[in-house]
């Protein structure tokens, strides 16, 4: 089970065998997100209150491609459960 809080290891991608804290979870699209992986420029437009530009923040990975790491053992687990036929 996912929760915010837990650390995983990213499985596949350009951050792949890297570590992270979860910091967002949705769980309707089966996504979450890691604190400082999976890092994209996002364009901003100005507004009155705020300065547009360029602006780097985290965006989601599929709770597929993570897997748990046991704080006790320091080995991973999926996350993904499995049907038997």
């Amino acid at each position: 089970m996912i929760k915010k809080g837990i650390k995983v290891k990213i499985l596949t991608g350009k951050d792949k065998k890297k570590e992270g804290e979860i910091i967002e979870i949705d769980r309707s699209n089966n996504r979450a997100k890691v604190k400082d992986l999976n890092i994209v420029k996002k364009h901003v437009k100005t507004t009155k209150e705020k300065k547009g530009g360029i602006v780097s923040k985290e965006n989601y990975i599929n709770i597929s491609n993570l897997a748990v790491i046991d704080q006790k053992t320091k080995t991973t687990k999926s996350t993904q459960k499995g049907t038997k036929k």
